[in-house]
């Protein structure tokens, strides 16, 4: 059978000398026990605290790639290597179909996908970048952006991300280490540090301007003129997108950042960058590949979120297309946070991506400023761009300072809390999801939880609480925003499998006496 197929192959594809996209997946990792059981082989410090601290367990995807093995497809003939993935045990390579398939004769090659799916048995496969408390805060040009958001409150209880690590994966970063509207960050060492996963070097300052513009909405300052929505946060910067050319190798550089964030114990992940068309036409994304579980980024993105990252990503800027308004990849991940983007009013805008999901989920998830954002560009200009790919890091940099805040909640709790507390979180559409969040109201509601007694006894069995109706003969639970759901006397047990998932708040007495429930 196997004469018969190589005879096949050779017939169809013999004078096909086109390169194509693929991803090799190797059939095992080596000493994963032993490094499982030793972490620090493998992991940062502060990676293994940041999961110890959400209970996320170290398992075999944390473990490299045998590295054997990327050497010797790398000196396979007809190859050329791309990037590689720790997560999904593979890399991404390119060459010739017949020299790709032969790569499935290695001892150690578990199988290959071709982005084109119509190449792969087994696949699973507009513009990319989306296009385009201390004394009282003086925001200057960006105080619309951060006040519709209600972000001033956490910034005046001086909560502005610091202790927080973001990693941003853009297209480039040309004149940060330069720019006066970066001294601030770097008088105080918040580059952390940054890599160019497309050329393979730790040079990241260069590149397209994409990146610097989008930055300047989190970490930006200038005096009196202009402040960024978590300025105190530390970044590091990674180069994923090659701006020159749309090809699926950037799916892969976009996970490889992902799991270089996850092994330096990032908190929060911004991409302002979406896929869908690439130079190649049948490897491109279709929207029925929307669906969080095909995009090769949208399945990376899922796994950081299962590693205690939280991923926010640009929803997209096709919304006024007539061929394809949805969102793009990764922002169709179940993992992942895909922000729309408003104008100065908070009426949506019409280049905004809309949902749903192909698998029908509500999509995208929040929404903030996108058009008429203030930046600062790459030569140090004040002035205006539009896009998601605004609106994305607007909100990432409000989550790095709702973590400042409460640093134990986990990326699901925060997630969930976000939209329960967002402009149209008792209406989500396909157009602004839950809407824009209220930093200063969600600030208000977990401060008052986390100043709650402790000493209440209580325990959940089989999705029923329990209580002492004793202590405690009436209970009432509240919905994040303040409406009463339950209201029970004299029972010491509530029924919580009516309750969706999220987290709601428990009033045990007419003390004040407060307790947060997270309904998993």
């Amino acid at each position: 059978m196997k004469k018969w197929l190589l005879i096949l192959f050779l017939i169809s594809y013999g004078l096909d000398a086109q390169d194509w996209h693929a991803w090799v997946y190797f059939t095992d990792k080596p000493n994963v026990t032993s490094s499982i059981n030793n972490p620090s082989t493998i992991l940062t410090a502060r990676a293994i605290a940041r999961k110890a601290r959400h209970g996320i367990v170290i398992d075999h995807r944390d473990v490299p790639v045998n590295q054997q093995y990327v050497a010797a497809i790398k000196n396979a003939t007809g190859i050329s290597y791309k990037a590689q993935s720790k997560w999904f045990n593979c890399v991404h390579v390119t060459g010739a179909e017949l020299d790709l398939r032969a790569l499935e004769n290695l001892s150690f090659v578990d199988r290959v996908e071709f982005a084109d799916p119509s190449k792969s048995i087994l696949s699973t496969s507009q513009d990319k970048f989306t296009r385009m408390s201390s004394a009282p805060f003086n925001y200057g040009n960006a105080s619309n952006q951060i006040v519709m958001m209600g972000l001033d409150n956490l910034h005046n209880q001086d909560y502005t991300g610091d202790g927080v690590h973001v990693a941003v994966m853009d297209s480039g970063f040309p004149n940060v280490d330069r720019m006066s509207g970066f001294s601030q960050l770097r008088g105080q060492n918040g580059i952390l540090g940054g890599y160019d996963f497309v050329d393979r070097n730790a040079t990241y300052a260069d590149d397209h301007f994409h990146g610097t513009w989008v930055l300047s909405t989190m970490a930006g300052h200038i005096t009196g003129q202009f402040e960024g929505a978590a300025p105190n946060a530390s970044y590091w910067l990674f180069r994923t997108e090659e701006a020159a050319q749309e090809t699926p190798a950037e799916l892969s550089y976009w996970v490889a950042a992902a799991e270089r964030a996850d092994s330096l114990g990032v908190d929060v992940i911004n991409t302002s960058l979406g896929y869908l068309a690439f130079d190649n036409a049948s490897e491109s994304l279709t929207y029925n590949d929307m669906d969080g579980q095909t995009s090769f980024a949208s399945r990376g993105a899922n796994v950081a979120f299962e590693k205690g990252m939280l991923v926010i990503t640009s929803a997209g800027n096709s919304g006024n297309s007539t061929n394809h308004p949805y969102i793009s990849s990764p922002a169709d991940a179940q993992g992942a946070i895909a922000v729309g983007a408003v104008d100065a009013s908070s009426q949506r805008t019409v280049f905004s991506s809309i949902g749903p999901s192909f698998d029908n989920r509500i999509k995208p998830d929040l929404a903030a400023q996108g058009g008429n954002t203030a930046i600062i560009d790459h030569n140090d200009n004040l002035r205006t761009a539009n896009g998601t790919s605004f609106s994305s890091p607007l909100l990432a940099g409000g989550v790095a300072c709702l973590l400042e805040a409460f640093p134990n909640l986990t990326p699901q709790q925060i997630r969930s809390a976000l939209e329960q507390n967002a402009s149209q979180s008792n209406s989500p559409d396909n157009l602004l999801g839950y809407g824009i969040p209220d930093f200063g109201l969600l600030f208000q509601t977990l401060s008052q939880l986390d100043q709650s007694t402790k000493e209440v006894k209580w325990h959940v069995v089989n999705q029923h609480l329990h209580l002492d109706k004793e202590l405690y003969p009436k209970i009432q639970i509240y919905s994040i925003q303040g409406q009463l759901l339950i209201d029970a006397e004299n029972s010491g047990r509530i029924v919580l499998t009516d309750l969706s998932k999220g987290i709601y708040l428990l009033k045990v007495d007419e003390s004040g006496k407060w307790l947060k429930i997270v309904n998993r």
